[in-house]
């Protein structure tokens, strides 16, 4: 874990450092990603039949048994105790209710010169939901990604999960049925996001993919990217905390290790003015990395790749954060909406000492697909403006025309494309 204070003179090339720290796997898979899609291409259904065979440990008897049935996700739905069920409704509801308000409406003026000018809004025909797993998935991940889709008005929603063993999670599953999705195949892996990008007898193609995965995912997502939209290349979870001295020092340390718990390459990072909560930060991560389940996963992530930065003040925490862009954020302090107006680049954050980043993973509303390794620099969270498409319209009658269209001609032969100022001077009488 890093320790570093702004006041010292080494601060920047170590600041530098901790915004340059290669949390990446170093592993090179895009060969292999590669051979298994030009696979899928040239295979379809077979290839997805082997390929879960290799990968997943369970032979499918057919294509048709890649497809979980109706009758399948409703006994799933079925084994779900009351709690579970509640709480999935709850983060359901809460879900959708928050995309629905962002829904935006179509624009129609008519300008000075006569022209009437428009958008619209259209929802994508067919999206495809990776959803990572077997009996580790994550149901909040379904709802994530297919919500923000359905209130969207997207038609077709198609998911790939794969069975490890051939066993599913009866939590996703009861997770898709609230969410409307019962288009789900037994496909991980790259193959899955082949096979959604490129279609087989059996899946047919989809417009967009989203959803998390692991590197080999991660890259398929990159190379089908052109043929599909995609939401964005996933990295390892990150959040920074911003907490003065009147916190809880327990409270701080579970924040900092609910994201160290997601993996070996997750980061978490304590930004604060009082050295005094820092040092009882630090030994309190300690205490409770002694009870973690993950301790093994969140220790060497706090290890190497967790920070404590000492600032003056925390206008400075602010500047630092810009620089840091995190995928999450805590403003743990007595004025968090002062505070947060001074950051810009931040993928999600949270208000006020009651408000975990936990809490946004499943039932605040907001999505929690959000920009990692300094990407919320220039990109945004899920939405449902990811599953919806602009078209901009133009009506012009003559008089319209007459208004501008001699600087369009003028252009048009300033760019020496002389057929696109003729379409326009022929019906200005030229």
């Amino acid at each position: 874990m890093k320790r570093l204070t702004t006041t010292d003179p080494d601060f920047e090339p170590a600041f530098t450092a901790l915004l340059d720290d290669a949390r990446e796997t170093t592993a090179r898979v895009d060969a292999a990603v590669a051979g298994i899609i030009a696979d899928v291409r040239a295979r379809g259904d077979a290839a997805l039949m082997d390929l879960t065979a290799r990968f997943d440990g369970w032979t499918p008897k057919s294509a048709d048994a890649l497809r979980v049935t109706a009758e399948e996700i409703e006994a799933a739905d079925a084994r779900i105790d009351a709690e579970r069920r509640a709480a999935l409704n709850l983060a359901a509801e809460r879900i959708e209710a928050f995309h629905r308000a962002q829904l935006p409406r179509d624009l129609e003026m008519t300008d000075a010169a006569g022209l009437t000018l428009g958008m619209r809004w259209g929802a994508i025909d067919a999206v495809g939901i990776y959803v990572p797993g077997g009996k580790a998935a994550y149901p909040s991940s379904v709802l994530m990604n297919a919500i923000p889709a359905r209130a969207a008005g997207v038609a077709r929603i198609a998911m790939c999960v794969p069975t490890p063993e051939g066993e599913t999670n009866p939590l996703v599953l009861a997770a898709a049925k609230r969410a409307g999705v019962s288009e789900i195949f037994r496909i991980g892996g790259a193959q899955a996001i082949a096979a959604m990008a490129w279609g087989t007898a059996s899946i047919a193609p989809v417009d967009r993919i989203c959803g998390p995965g692991n590197a080999y995912v991660a890259e398929a997502k990159r190379q089908v990217f052109g043929r599909v939209g995609i939401d964005s290349i996933a990295g390892p979870s990150e959040v920074v905390v911003i907490a003065d001295a009147a916190n809880d020092p327990r409270h701080v340390a579970v924040d900092l290790l609910a994201q160290a718990e997601h993996d070996e390459s997750a980061q978490s990072i304590l930004i604060t003015p009082d050295a005094g909560l820092a040092e009882a930060v630090v030994a309190a991560v300690e205490s409770e990395l002694r009870h973690l389940p993950r301790a093994a996963i969140a220790g060497e992530s706090w290890a190497r790749h967790g920070a404590v930065i000492l600032v003056r003040d925390l206008a400075e925490a602010a500047a630092l954060t810009n620089r840091l862009a995190p995928e999450h954020l805590q403003l743990m302090v007595d004025q968090p909406r002062a505070l947060l107006a001074q950051v810009r680049h931040a993928g999600a954050a949270f208000l006020g000492r009651f408000c975990p980043e936990a809490v946004g993973d499943y039932v605040a509303g907001p999505n929690h697909v959000l920009p990692t390794g300094r990407t919320a620099r220039f990109a945004s969270g899920l939405s449902v403006f990811d599953f919806l498409k602009r078209t901009t319209w133009v009506e012009a009658d003559e008089a319209a025309l007459a208004a501008v269209g001699p600087a369009a001609v003028v252009l048009g032969e300033a760019e020496g494309l002389t057929a696109h100022a003729r379409s326009v001077a022929l019906r200005l009488g030229g």
